[in-house]
């Protein structure tokens, strides 16, 4: 499934020519499909790796992000992340680094596999908490720890402009608009965060997070990873049910204005997915549309 312009193919054949050349010893292992977000492409390699590859050059500096900063990290937090056992460099027909990561065992976060919304809202958000809270060792909101999401909201203002048009646009789509950016407009004319720049995951959706026994498990995907404001942080708990949100809210006792703009950043993210994504990867643009009812929901009964 190619999702961007300039995307280079990745599949089971190159990734064993890149193994050969690099990791010989793994390059016979079983290998399958493991799922492909809107970034990157992933393989199972054996039962506990995880090849790892960026579908752009623009991704690209995300992978070398994770490599450089994920084995720091992970000594400073309790839950499990991605650990990097390779670091990939380009060569032949994939001119982009790669990973292989160690397999973590759990499953994707939803109605099948959460015992209970509430406590697994409580223990992301003291996931989330530990991440704010780790030593920036040095780390500065620069380069590629610069991301528009950890910063104010003020600057998105035309980029959603657009993006609300678009969602006008789409035929059939439903989806009161008129109220997202009523709710947009009033995030914009909130004080701007008061700080301090802290560790963010950027990224928090449910595909992101491990389950297993039926609660929080693990963090994946660093991706995003920047330093930055907070409030973007918790943009994607629209995606879980209200008890998750409410749990993890009071777990961080996040106020009022703190909350608000949160959700104008979800509703940022979910306008700007449909408008990318919509004939691109129609699954992906449908969670975005997901994201703005139960937003929409949640502002009719507040």
């Amino acid at each position: 499934m190619r999702l961007h312009e300039h995307e280079i193919p990745a599949g089971e054949t190159l990734i064993r020519s890149l193994l050969t050349a690099q990791r010989p010893e793994w390059a016979g292992l079983p290998l399958s499909p493991a799922g492909a977000g809107t970034d990157n492409t992933m393989y199972r390699l054996g039962e506990d790796l995880l090849v790892r590859l960026p579908r752009t050059a623009d991704s690209a500096r995300s992978v070398r992000k994770e490599q450089r900063w994920l084995p720091r990290l992970a000594p400073l937090l309790a839950h499990p992340v991605p650990e990097v056992v390779h670091a990939g460099t380009p060569a032949g027909d994939f001119p982009l680094p790669w990973s292989v990561h160690r397999w973590i065992e759990g499953e994707e976060a939803g109605p099948e596999t959460v015992r209970d919304w509430a406590a697994f809202g409580t223990d992301l958000a003291v996931a989330v908490r530990e991440l704010h809270r780790a030593d920036l060792m040095g780390a500065t909101r620069a380069g590629d720890l610069s991301w528009y999401r950890g910063g104010c909201l003020a600057p998105c203002d035309e980029w959603v402009a657009g993006w609300l048009g678009d969602c006008r646009a789409v035929a059939g789509s439903g989806l009161d608009t008129d109220t997202l950016a009523e709710l947009w407009r009033a995030a914009l004319a909130l004080p701007e965060p008061p700080g301090p720049r802290v560790w963010l995951h950027g990224d928090l959706k449910p595909t992101n997070i491990l389950v297993r026994d039926g609660g929080f498990h693990a963090l994946i995907d660093f991706g995003g990873l920047s330093v930055g404001f907070p409030d973007a942080e918790h943009a994607p708990l629209w995606d879980l049910p209200a008890r998750a949100r409410d749990a993890y809210r009071d777990t961080l006792g996040l106020d009022e204005a703190t909350w608000d703009r949160a959700r104008a950043w979800a509703i940022a993210v979910g306008l700007g997915g449909i408008s990318y994504y919509q004939h691109t990867f129609p699954a992906f643009a449908a969670e975005c549309r997901a994201r703005l009812e139960a937003i929409l929901l949640d502002a009719a009964a507040r």
